[in-house]
């Protein structure tokens, strides 16, 4: 499928080659950039006014512009921390211009352009709450997927790494969670394309399939007046992501490369084979004693390692006569600390910018192509090594074993695996193979045109696409204890996804000088096509017998259709007015509520332009907002909800015809009247800046209201077709507090400190669980380990959602746990549900990030850090393995407990006891990274940069297991972050 699309795309992009007009006539603009005090400017970019021509400064501050078309044309001169600087030239044909630029101190750069939904505005003219981080702001280190660039750099933006797997993608939570059920991650737009962040069989995290190293700037659509201009797809804010481009000039080769290696910070705390082998003498059984063995072995130390990285980046970009290009090619090899994980990654990525028709006529390609290959350790072996009997070796002479490959294994009186045991966790990682092949591409072509006939009108067309493939094969050999009983297991799969755009819109620009005003008015449609399709295979076991019939294949379609408007308005360019609308048809939902309506509005006031703030000298930005709007969510992973539908049974509800047994097709259960989930915000912020943008920073209110939520919830017996539905419940609400600050307290040549400070509070309520705002609704949620169907969170009207739902934990005088007794809450003098308490929320209520860069001459030394305060952690690694009765051994078989036992000797399991829902208020240092530039080489030809990287070098808390950070608040066996030293290496010809 991928091979066709290409076949498709491969001619346009040659006629982009081929058809370019003739070259124009031009010259060159040579210069130098200089600050107030007459110093060169390393590194400012010099570009061309309403072209994609841009050079960067050299460590002298000198600049050349080739290929200037002649006549007048705007330079435009800016660098961070210094004010933009507009000049305009004449440019003589094969001539030469020289002039030289001097930039004035300014930190804040107010004309900058912000990429905004379908356009871009100026910084200053922003009415709603967006934040762009450039390229020069993104997080150094070892970057394998987009979202890590900006890790702790924006308030209200909250992003967790689910872990340290290779290529693991993170939670992207702004301004807190919306929804229940659907989905909460925000929308992700790549150069325009919508892209679909769902699950890719065999990839690990669909995001990293894009070569971070392609990205220029990622721009955070926080509150709804921004983000309404999506409507449907924007109820948890948008993430748009802007990849480099080409540009008319010479030829420049730049190479990034580094080297990682990755260390293993903390083991989960477990009794080693002397602690474990006093514990059961001391407690256990005759036969348990019986069961123990004579070693001491560390079996996390087993399945982990210590493991390198390899990240390598290429690009090539310039011009050839009026089309600029740029061509990236990269390779990243991840061995994983657990062993045999790893991920390899090529990718590729081209860009094309050649414009027609004396310039009116812009066309922009971009096509974005990865492939990874994947092997997935089984982490199953990480619960196992917690697990497993630290007194048995990894392997035994026994002849017993050697069926099972020599390792041990817990085995009946026949020799044979006994089911309900821990596997040997060297086992699960050795006789396991699980492999896949992921291709995915991303193009699209944009087409802009100034419409000769009015003046100031622009149309926009934008056609882009987004397909993968992914493919894979587990095979388990019949040396494996965990496939014995079926002789092994050969399975595979394949998925097919396909997401088509195209976007269509006009832009009117007017400048009313008589009134002092400037109108802007956008309006376009959007069409959105997904599929998804994938064959269904049979498990087989090695000796070619199905184990698991196959079942039927899996095909889904949907579309989404959007019609939508947008009014800029400003007066004397400080009076500023945003109005939009989207009328978005979704196919997830019946004819009847299939539209949804999400309109917007934003007012902004600069009161620094006002004569009356002429006394205030040292402020030099001061602007007022607010907004409105409302946005939509369709991202419920299930495109059929609202249709009466037929799935095929389970093979333990087949149907026996004689001796044959065969699979039955049940009826889902469906809602008709299935909606819209809707998504409104109210922001008040101010933006500020003193001393020439020196001091800089904004500060928001904001309250974001979900109703209709979308939600699975238990039903009455016999209403449906299903103990739980998808429908329309409620409301959660979140308010919250952003305050972002930067300094730059030292700006001289040789020496410039800049800090970066954000924090956000943010309060999570469910407000209602059903249309009547009953306050006895409550839905258990959050399974655990331990027990059947056991859960220890719950949705709660006046509780965050996921609250801790558990029973309060009683102590004796020594403070020592008591086992079996919990606070009588009701006081009937029984513990039971009704004495469960609703307490304890894994979603912090405050979190912060500071960073910090100097820059001495030729060094650079920066930091990342951020802070989490007032969030839980439910430790469920400790609420099975800090019990006497997980020993186990009626069946013959021993498991390992945690040290925590020795603590509080319980016997049984308590895992409903608040005792293990512990504080996870840390301080993370994300990043420390120390740079070196070399003087340029070759007459200035060759530049060359050095840089080492210190990722999660640290953290600081008072919990107990492995990881303050787990996404959703349970810890369960995860697979732990690594400690990363990366060296790198720039170079730039």
């Amino acid at each position: 499928m991928i091979k066709n699309y290409i076949r498709k795309l491969l001619p346009l992009v040659i006629a982009c080659f081929m058809s370019a007009a003739a070259l124009a006539q031009s010259g060159t603009v040579t210069g130098i950039v200089v600050d107030g005090k007459g110093e060169s400017i390393p590194g400012a970019t010099v570009r061309v006014e309403g072209s994609s021509q841009a050079v960067s400064t050299d460590m002298d501050g000198k600049f050349t512009l080739s290929n200037v078309k002649s006549g007048e044309v705007n330079i435009v001169v800016s660098s961070i921390g210094m004010a933009t600087t507009t000049k305009r030239l004449t440019v003589v044909d094969g001539k030469t211009t020289s002039f030289n630029f001097k930039l004035a101190d300014g930190r804040i750069n107010l004309d900058e352009a912000v990429v905004v939904g379908y356009g871009s505005t100026r910084k200053k003219d922003l009415t709603g709450t967006v934040t762009s981080i450039g390229e020069k702001e993104f997080n150094k280190g070892i970057i394998t997927t987009p979202d890590q660039l900006v890790t702790g750099k924006v308030a209200g933006v909250k992003i967790t790494s689910n872990g340290g797997a290779p290529g693991s993608g993170s939670r992207i939570r702004i301004r807190g969670g919306s929804s229940l059920s659907a989905s909460n991650d925000p929308l992700i737009v790549i150069d325009g394309v919508p892209v679909d962040n769902n699950g890719i069989s065999g990839s690990p995290n669909p995001l990293s399939l894009i070569n971070p190293a392609d990205i220029e700037n990622i721009t955070l659509l926080k509150d709804a007046s921004a983000a309404a201009i999506y409507g449907a797809r924007a109820a948890n804010g948008v993430l748009i992501v802007t990849t480099k481009k080409g540009s008319s000039d010479k030829l420049k080769v730049e190479y990034n490369g580094s080297f990682s290696y990755n260390d293993i910070v903390k083991f989960v705390d477990v009794m080693d084979g002397d602690q474990f082998g006093k514990a059961v003498r001391d407690s256990g059984t005759a036969n348990q004693i019986a069961l123990l063995g004579n070693a001491n072995t560390n079996w996390q130390d087993e399945i982990f390692q210590n493991s390198f990285t390899f990240n390598n980046n290429v690009s090539v970009s310039g011009g050839i006569k009026k089309l600029p290009y740029r061509l990236t090619l990269g390779v990243l090899n991840e061995d994983g600390i657990l062993r045999r994980s790893e991920l390899d990654r090529y990718s590729a990525s081209l860009n094309l910018g050649p414009k027609f028709l004396n310039d009116k006529l812009s066309v922009d390609v971009n096509v974005k192509y990865s492939q990874t290959k994947s092997f997935f350790a089984n982490q199953g072996a990480i619960g196992a090594a917690i697990a497993f009997d630290p007194t048995q070796t990894v392997k035994a002479d026994s002849a017993k074993y050697l069926p099972y490959g020599g390792y041990f294994e817990w085995l009946d009186a026949q020799n044979k695996p006994i089911t309900v045991a821990t596997r040997n966790p060297v086992s699960l990682l050795e006789q396991r193979q699980d492999e896949s092949t992921v291709n995915r591409m991303i193009g699209n072509i944009n087409l802009a045109y100034d419409l000769p006939f009015v003046k100031g009108l622009k149309a926009n067309l934008n056609l882009g696409t987004d397909i993968s493939n992914g493919v894979g094969n587990i095979f388990v050999d019949t040396t494996a204890a965990s496939d014995y009983f079926n002789k092994g297991l050969v399975t595979e799969y394949d998925q097919e996804k396909s997401n088509q755009l195209l976007d269509f819109y006009l832009v009117y620009a007017k400048d009313l000088a008589k009134i002092k005003s400037k109108l802007e008015l956008t309006g376009g449609y959007s069409y959105q096509f997904w599929e998804t399709s994938a064959p269904s295979f049979p498990n087989l076991n090695v000796l070619g017998d199905t184990v698991v019939k196959v079942g039927l294949p899996f095909f889904t379609q949907n579309a989404l259709i959007g019609f939508y408007t947008r009014l800029n308005y400003s007066f004397k360019e400080k009076y500023l007015f945003t109005f939009n609308l989207r009328n978005d048809y979704s196919s997830r939902f019946s004819p009847d509520v299939r539209a949804g309506y999400f309109p917007s509005a934003a007012f902004a006031w600069r009161l620094s332009d006002e004569k009356f703030m002429s006394k205030f000298k040292n402020l030099s930005d001061f602007k007022v907002r607010l907004g409105y709007g409302s946005v939509g969510q369709q991202d419920i992973n299930n495109d059929y909800a609202y249709i009466a539908n037929y799935s095929q049974g389970t093979p333990t509800a087949q149907y026996q015809f004689g001796n044959v047994f065969y699979n039955v097709l049940r009826p889902d259960e469906y809602d008709p009247n299935l909606k819209w989930e809707v998504t409104t915000t109210y922001n008040a912020g101010i933006d500020y800046g003193f001393y020439q943008g020196r001091i800089n920073g904004s500060i928001d209110l904001y309250q974001k209201s979900s109703t209709d939520l979308i939600a699975f919830v238990p039903t009455p017996a016999g209403t449906n077709f299903s103990n739980a539905i998808l429908t329309n419940i409620g409301e959660v609400q979140n308010k919250g507090l952003e305050i972002s600050l930067n300094v730059v307290p030292i700006a001289k040549k040789d020496v410039e400190l800049t800090i970066g400070a954000n924090l956000t509070y943010n309060k999570n309520e469910v407000i209602a669980l059903s249309q009547t705002k009953s306050d006895t609704d409550l839905v258990n949620v959050g399974g655990i380990a331990g027990g059947v169907g056991s859960t220890i969170q719950a949705f709660a009207p006046g509780y965050s959602a996921f609250t801790f739902l558990a029973y309060n934990q009683l102590y004796d005088g020594n403070g020592k746990p008591l086992e079996g007794k919990y606070e009588d809450i009701n006081g009937d003098g029984t513990i039971n549900e009704k004495d469960l308490v609703l307490n304890g929320n894994p979603e912090p209520n405050i979190f912060v990030g500071l960073n910090a860069n100097l820059r001495y001459k030729r060094w650079n030394i920066g930091f990342v850090m951020r802070g989490e305060f007032g969030s839980e952690m439910y430790n469920n690694v400790s609420a099975l393995r800090s019990n006497f009765t997980s020993v186990g051994g009626s069946v013959k078989a021993l498991n390992n407990l945690s040290t925590d036992y020795i603590n509080q000797p319980f016997k049984t399991e308590q895992i409903l006891s608040n005792y293990w829902i512990q504080d996870a208020t840390f301080i993370r240092m994300d990043n420390i990274n120390v740079a070196y530039q070399f003087k340029p080489l070759n007459n200035g030809k060759i530049g060359l940069g050095l840089s080492f990287t210190v990722q999660n070098a640290f953290v600081i808390t008072k919990y107990d297991g492995i990881d303050p950070e787990i996404a959703g608040g349970i810890d369960n066996n995860l697979y732990p972050r690594p400690r990363i030293y990366t060296l790198g290496v720039n170079l730039k010809i």
